[in-house]
């Protein structure tokens, strides 16, 4: 009888004990690739309404201090998930960094060739002699370079200036003729609020093979699948949601951090990122990868070539 007394309750916590372990939440680190912002919208929503915890995911968002080092931080097995861009990925993996690309959050680009609307520059021949400005140094030799060669011009046509970060006030000042650089969903914005109307000239539009301008990333040699299904799934559960409820979106978005989220600025540019976003974040298209990696490897900004099917497995 003392026996049978006894199994009883050591049955009853280890069911308890199992119970508890199934219903803890997997902990994710995810590291974005800015400070947050409308970009990173599906990821808030998803946090907001609890759709990664309805996945048995916790997932812990961070912000970088150096915007360089979420993928390297991935590779390197620190965090779990990382964002970063379509074009930095291929860089990577040509360089034979452990990566893989999970998931899409912005499925366009984002990036232009940004002009004031004064009408002194209505095409890209107008760009002869003319001081672009940039952040940094990278790829705009090629992506500029081409743009210009559909209007007959070369990338020595132009004076390209580093101008950091002050991409807006350095056209609005008239110290550079051009941005390259600027987002398309918040700089014309921002100069807009300043009281300068600005265009835009699109990289896909003018010669440049359209990319995915965020996507998510984790280490090639031990990913989680379960785990990415189940982000992925909150990813596209929270896209919908701000399809279908714009407004609502943008107030669960703004309450997640109201001092830096609630202004004119961030409402402008999250209107003109709802088109952005990718509604399938887990679906694959290895020619649009395989297209991009090969203008980086035609205009030598990589020197391998590397093929999608290699980094971007299927997820449900």
């Amino acid at each position: 009888m003392t026996k049978h007394f006894l199994i009883k309750p050591l049955l009853i916590i280890a069911t308890l004990l199992s119970f508890s372990a199934q219903a803890a939440d997997k902990k994710v680190t995810l590291m974005l690739d800015w400070f947050v912002n409308p970009n990173h919208g599906p990821i808030v929503i998803a946090q907001q309404l609890g759709y990664f915890k309805d996945q048995g995911l916790e997932v812990v968002i961070q912000e970088p201090a150096d915007p360089s080092m979420p993928p390297k931080l991935v590779a390197a097995g620190n965090i779990d998930l990382a964002i970063t861009y379509q074009p930095n990925l291929i860089l990577d993996i040509a360089e034979s960094l452990p990566l893989v690309r999970s998931a899409t959050l912005i499925a366009t680009p984002l990036n232009t060739l940004m002009v004031l609307d004064n009408d002194k520059m209505n095409t890209l021949a107008d760009f002869k002699g003319k001081k672009v400005g940039i952040a940094f140094s990278g790829s705009e030799e090629a992506t500029i370079g081409r743009m210009l060669e559909t209007a007959g011009l070369a990338f020595s046509d132009i004076e390209i200036i580093n101008v950091g970060w002050a991409l807006s006030s350095s056209l609005a000042s008239g110290k550079v003729d051009a941005i390259w650089g600027g987002l398309r969903n918040f700089e014309e914005n921002q100069l807009l609020l300043e009281g300068f109307k600005a265009k835009s000239f699109f990289p896909e539009e003018h010669g440049v093979p359209a990319y995915d301008e965020l996507v998510f990333v984790a280490n090639a040699n031990n990913y989680d699948s379960a785990m990415i299904n189940a982000f992925n799934k909150a990813l596209q559960q929270a896209t919908i949601y701000i399809m279908n409820h714009p407004q609502a979106a943008w107030n669960e978005f703004v309450n997640y951090a109201p001092d830096t989220l609630d202004n004119e600025l961030n409402k402008r540019a999250w209107n003109d990122t709802l088109t952005r976003f990718a509604l399938r974040p887990a679906a694959v298209d290895l020619k649009r990868y395989d297209d991009y990696a090969q203008f980086m490897f035609d205009n030598k900004l990589i020197k391998s070539l590397p093929k999608a099917k290699d980094y971007m497995p299927t997820f449900d």
